[in-house]
């Protein structure tokens, strides 16, 4: 499903940014986008494999053909999904970007018939200003738990956990 990124989000031209979902090619980019993050203890790392796994989680943003950001849908029940993996360029940061990969994975959530979406993250305001509230951690399926086993800061972790009802309107 290829939609044109709604110029309202992003301040760029309408014709240059491009969201749609990820197709094997981008798997290079999106290493280089995580794990750049990754590198710097914000994000957890990701390999090719589990990418490639987890492909069709992704939606990406492209500018001119390339990947300048991205997110992942992975649902963990019949009802709720976890917002991860999400990383803009620095050089993009600031048009929007991130609000039109959230809004999107909101709609996508929605159009699976889930009830709501969660996402951990250093960056609570960016969420709370979308909608999020922050929650316990205790509120989230522990299949969400699974990734945080393999973080290296599992024992003392400093994320926050956001939640966001995806109820009717």
């Amino acid at each position: 499903m290829k939609t044109q990124v709604r110029a309202a989000d992003l301040a760029a031209p309408a014709g240059a940014l491009k969201l749609a979902k990820a197709v094997s090619a981008d798997i290079p980019e999106l290493l280089r986008l995580i794990n750049s993050y990754a590198a710097q203890g914000i994000m957890l790392p990701r390999t090719e494999l589990e990418l490639a796994e987890n492909l069709r989680d992704f939606t990406v943003v492209r500018e001119n053909g390339r990947v300048i950001a991205c997110a992942a849908l992975h649902i963990y029940s019949p009802t709720n999904a976890e917002i991860r993996s999400l990383s803009v360029e620095p050089s993009a940061q600031g048009r929007g970007l991130g609000k039109a990969l959230v809004g999107a994975l909101e709609q996508e959530a929605r159009s699976l018939g889930l009830e709501a979406v969660f996402a951990f993250t250093y960056i609570p305001d960016f969420f709370t200003k979308l909608g999020y509230r922050e929650v316990d951690r205790a509120e989230l399926p522990l299949k969400a738990w699974k990734d945080c086993l393999r973080c290296p800061k599992f024992q003392a972790c400093d994320e926050i956990a956001v939640m966001k009802s995806l109820g009717p309107g």
